[in-house]
C-alpha cells in the first residue's frame, strides 16, 4: 500500500503537534507495527520542532510523508540554514534537560537522515524509516 500526502504548515508550535496527528493518522491506514509508529512519531516531532525553532521567521514548516510498503519517508523544510556544527552525528547532550537533542534523536531512530542540497535559503531534511509490518512481528 502506498500513502502520500504533502502538506504546508505555519511555523508555530502547534504545527508539530498536527503533522504528528497527521502521520499516526495516515500510519492508522497500514499494517505498520507499533514500534515503528512510535520511532515516527518522534522523527517526525524532532524535526518540525526543529523547523519551527529555527526557520526565518516569514517561513512555513512544508512536510512530505510517503508510506510505501516497507519504508516511510518524510522530509520537513523551511526557509533558513543548515544547523552549523550540530549536525546529525552529534552527541546527545549532557545534561537530557538542555536543547539540542533533535538531531541526535533523528540520527539514531532513522535508518537515514540526511540534508538535502537545494536553495541557499532553504533546509530540507529527507528521513526513511524501514517498517516493521505489525502481521510479521513475532508475539511474546
Amino acid at each position: 500500500m502506498r500513502v502520500s500526502m504533502t502538506l504546508s504548515l505555519p511555523r508555530e508550535p502547534s504545527s508539530v503537534t498536527r503533522a504528528r496527528h497527521v502521520l499516526t493518522t495516515l500510519l492508522s491506514l497500514t499494517d505498520v507495527a507499533e514500534d515503528s509508529r512510535g520511532h515516527l512519531a518522534v522523527l517526525i516531532s524532532e524535526a518540525c520542532a526543529n523547523a519551527v525553532l529555527h526557520g526565518d521567521p516569514d517561513s512555513t514548516v512544508d512536510i512530505t510523508i510517503v508510506i510505501d510498503d516497507a519504508v516511510c519517508l518524510l522530509e520537513v523544510g523551511n526557509r533558513g540554514s543548515i544547523p552549523n556544527g550540530g549536525g546529525l552525528d552529534a552527541e546527545l547532550p549532557a545534561p537530557l534537560t538542555v536543547g539540542g537533542r533533535g538531531l541526535p534523536l533523528i540520527a539514531a531512530l532513522a535508518d537515514t537522515a540526511v540534508f538535502v542540497a537545494g536553495p541557499p535559503d532553504h533546509v530540507l531534511l529527507r528521513i526513511t524509516k524501514h517498517l516493521a509490518n505489525a502481521r510479521a512481528a513475532p508475539i511474546g
